[in-house]
């Protein structure tokens, strides 16, 4: 099997795996225990705080782990939006994001919130010229991506926060996807939230976490919760998190090496999709205005004639595996609503397919993947299908 769903999940890293192993054998008290075994692995989960809030800037008080990126998102937009006054129930995202911030924003909408969505420009991007015909006097809060995990387009943190913060609007990042792939600094990008995701970084699944800048005022979903310091309820997963930590510490301290070399894979596969005289293309390189800030390790690609799935089925026949998106919305046969929002045609939206790399990605794996795709397309060409 060739993997190349990267963005969907990742294999755990050795030192994660050892992390897990040993945690999960030694350290199985509770944290909320009294005793000498509880005492323990609360130690573990403070220093796993303390790591994980350190990759990204943060302080330790600021960050609570939850189940994942999902959940990080719902809790995280709740929490947030809970603590506005009154007088600031107007709730911003964008038409580029993730399920479960739009699942969220839903729900504050049957609370009485009132929520409008921002649409990028035509290269991808939002900023403050997209946000600010939609901005009130009551607007509160956006949430918006940091990188979009089907095409793989970054928006620019800092000078979004700093055009809200003059506004006394709050900002949350969904940073599951970019978390450990580009640079995220809290204090830096001037947001005051951020969710994370373990199992996109190598890390186990079933872990995540949302970090809240201290001082920022939060309700938390369900009151009078005890664990997380009231932010989330559940006894916490002690050996998953510290895994977390590993797996952060590692993957961000091979960012540098990583990002150059998903750089050289990127670069490529397009010059094999040109050689081979493919009609796929990448998204975020056919998108109007100037070149596109993207995360280099996805490719959400079009173009080839058959709709996504087929094409991703007849690669995972060759044994290669690929996705038509986020995998929280595999199954679904509708067109993203991300590509959509970025201009494509709903058949180019139903032709979408998703290519994206990990460490051990190697040029010769994707020489495969396009002679895949070039034999499927000469197949259409020839009119024959087997």
């Amino acid at each position: 099997m060739i993997y190349l769903d990267y963005a969907a999940s990742s294999p755990m890293c050795e030192e994660a795996l050892q992390t897990l192993m040993t945690m999960s054998r030694d350290v199985y008290g509770n944290a909320s225990s009294l005793h000498d075994g509880g005492g323990h692995a609360a130690h573990i989960l403070e220093r796993s705080r303390e790591f994980v809030a350190g990759s990204i800037g943060g302080h330790r008080d600021g960050l609570f782990f939850t189940s994942g990126g999902t959940e990080s998102n719902l809790l995280t937009i709740r929490a947030l939006a809970g603590a506005l006054p009154p007088d600031r129930r107007h709730i911003l995202t964008s038409t580029l994001e993730h399920h479960s911030v739009k699942l969220a924003v839903a729900g504050l909408v049957s609370l009485g919130y009132e929520v409008d969505y921002v649409a990028p420009d035509a290269s991808g991007r939002i900023g403050p010229r997209q946000i600010e015909p939609l901005l009130r006097p009551d607007t509160g809060l956006m949430s918006l991506q940091h990188a979009n995990s089907e095409t793989g387009l970054v928006q620019d943190l800092a000078s979004i926060g700093a055009f809200l913060h003059e506004r006394g609007i709050l900002l949350h990042a969904d940073a599951v996807q970019s978390f450990g792939k580009i640079e995220l600094d809290v204090g830096e990008s001037g947001v005051d939230a951020v969710s994370l995701s373990a199992h996109k970084i190598q890390g186990p699944k079933g872990v995540g976490a949302a970090y809240i800048r201290p001082g920022v005022p939060f309700v938390p979903l369900y009151p009078g919760s005890l664990h997380e310091s009231g932010f989330r309820p559940g006894t916490v997963n002690v050996p998953g998190i510290a895994a977390f930590a590993a797996a952060a510490v590692h993957t961000c301290g091979q960012r540098e090496a990583r990002t150059a070399h998903y750089v050289r894979l990127r670069k490529h596969l397009t010059e094999r999709f040109r050689a081979c005289g493919l009609s796929a293309y990448l998204v975020a390189d056919r998108l109007s205005g100037e070149p596109a800030n993207v995360l280099p390790h996805i490719a959400g690609c079009a173009g080839l004639g058959y709709e996504g799935q087929y094409v991703m089925l007849e690669c995972n026949r060759k044994g290669l595996c690929i996705s038509t998106g986020s995998a929280c919305s595999s199954g679904h046969q509708a067109i993203p609503d991300t590509l959509l929002a970025l201009g494509l045609s709903e058949g180019e939206g139903r032709s979408f397919f998703r290519i994206s790399f990990g460490p051990e990605t190697t040029t010769q794996q994707l020489d495969l993947l396009v002679q895949t795709l070039h034999e499927l397309e000469q197949t259409k060409k020839e009119g024959s299908f087997s």
